[in-house]
């Protein structure tokens, strides 16, 4: 039987591959940053080619590290950015344009001229009519590259959220599909069938012979022979559906926050889609066995992205792990509140048009009040979806666990003020590279060498728990400051 499982992590801001041993503890990984373009302000792009080739590289540089070779690994798995939409071309396998990123706004008016579209269209795909989705970049794309809505109707192209290019990739063009988790963020799927919807792909204007076939996160997605021998990839799952496998959030009530480029917190709601009256998703948390387990859904579009912009556009710092010593010195009696909208807000106001703020400027305030709000801002956010949560969905409770992953989860001042200011413990697992676990996870399961999901969820291990230490008035004053905040800076 074959040692290894290795998950590719094709994340927003960087590309990782991760070799993990039979009883999934990571044994070598290997990462390449991704550069980011933006032709615009509120556009954002990726390179394809560039994905593809740090996908190779790292894949390849983890083995080597790892001393494995293609027989010693048993599965691959592909976790990936959620909602980022590339289109190529199935006879060259070229893209026709950069891949435009999940952040990108370019697409707000025309989710504008369907607003009434939008009951309609959440009762079918549980998602807001927004940006960040893929259906209306899809137009974009086939609208403004000459030919390519003739190619498109013709069967000459294909569309894919990154984990589809990839796996295109991967079999040699041999296999065009994707999983459920990740069918469910293009706003063209109907998630309680789970099957895309003629009606909603002829609304957005998108051609079916587009689209990739909807499998299980765990099965068979063909096999890859770019790595020696062939090595069969069994699990796919979006970034943060990801995650909430490798948080073990089996049970209905368990919640995951994953701090990276963004924030996203889940909510295992078991297998009924939960309407939510709070402008949070309704998504597919995982298919096993043509079986569906929902999540609601809370979307952040800047959390970590915050402290790269304090590092690259203001440079008070140089290194992104900088800024909790700059945090740290921060004069307490001062309440400076950011509010990240550099992209827009995400739940719960979906806002395309808001853009970022500072609050409570005074002339003592400097860089590490600024470093201070950064930071704060992530556990503000937090709070503002676990609240809709539990008003979504009553069952949820009010004494939440949060489990928390992510770069910025390893920042104990950040992870410390989460749990302040949401009065609940905070849960710090001691395998961090939880989203590459959960794909791994699900590839290992798919191979018959990992366990059924009590299993593996009887696995999981707290590195630390953080528990609130800040005083009621002070929590709630903090918080009143931080919703008058977001009252003026929306648009």
């Amino acid at each position: 039987m074959p040692d290894y499982l290795i998950a590719i992590d094709q994340g927003t801001t960087s590309t990782r591959a991760i070799v993990f041993d039979a009883a999934l503890a990571p044994v070598a990984s290997a990462q390449q940053e991704l550069r980011q373009i933006y032709p615009a302000p509120g556009l954002v792009e990726h390179d394809p080619e560039e994905i593809w080739s740090a996908t190779l590289a790292t894949v390849r540089a983890a083995m080597a590290r790892a001393g494995a070779e293609a027989r010693d690994i048993a599965a691959l798995g592909i976790t990936n950015q959620r909602e980022t939409t590339i289109i190529w071309d199935r006879a060259t396998n070229r893209p026709i344009h950069n891949a435009i990123v999940w952040q990108d706004r370019r697409t707000a008016d025309r989710c504008a001229a369907l607003r009434q579209d939008e009951p309609m269209i959440a009762a079918r795909t549980g998602l807001l009519l927004d940006p960040y989705f893929s259906a209306t970049k899809i137009g974009w794309l086939l609208d403004h590259v000459e030919g390519a809505r003739v190619a498109a109707r013709a069967g000459r192209l294909a569309f894919g959220t990154v984990d589809s290019f990839l796996l295109w990739r991967l079999t040699g063009g041999k296999v065009h599909a994707s999983d459920a988790t990740n069918a469910s963020r293009t706003l063209l799927l109907d998630i309680h069938r789970g099957s895309w919807d003629a009606e909603l792909c002829r609304l957005f204007d998108v051609p079916e012979a587009l689209l990739p076939q909807v499998r299980d996160c765990a099965g068979d997605f063909g096999t890859t022979e770019l790595f020696g021998r062939p090595i069969r990839i069994l699990g796919i799952a979006g970034d943060q559906q990801a995650a909430m496998v490798g948080q073990g959030c089996f049970a209905p009530g368990m919640v995951k926050s994953t701090y990276g480029t963004g924030c996203f917190a889940l909510i295992n709601t078991a297998d009924q889609p939960v309407a939510s009256k709070n402008r949070l998703l309704t998504t597919i948390a995982y298919q096993l066995g043509g079986r569906r387990t929902y999540a609601l859904e809370g979307a952040i579009f800047v959390a970590g992205a915050a402290v790269q912009w304090l590092r690259d556009a203001l440079k008070v710092i140089g290194a992104a792990p900088d800024v909790n010593a700059l945090a740290a010195a921060a004069d307490p009696a001062e309440q400076v509140y950011l509010v990240p909208a550099f992209v827009g807000l995400g739940a719960p106001w979906w806002d395309a048009n808001a853009r970022g703020a500072l609050f409570g400027l005074t002339r003592k305030s400097g860089v590490a009040e600024l470093a201070r709000a950064t930071l704060e801002a992530v556990g503000y956010q937090t709070r503002d979806l676990l609240e809709a949560m539990q008003a979504d969905w009553p069952a949820a409770g009010t004494d939440t666990v949060l489990r928390v992953d992510g770069g910025m989860a390893a920042s104990d001042l950040t992870m410390q003020f989460v749990a302040d200011i949401l009065d609940a413990p905070v849960d710090r697992p001691d395998v961090m590279e939880i989203t590459a676990l959960g794909a791994a996870y699900l590839a290992g399961y798919a191979a018959g060498v990992c366990p059924d999901l009590p299993g593996f969820a009887a696995r999981w291990r707290c590195e630390r728990r953080f528990e609130p230490q800040m005083d009621a008035t002070t929590r709630e004053r903090k918080w009143a400051g931080w919703r008058d905040a977001v009252a003026r800076t929306l648009s």
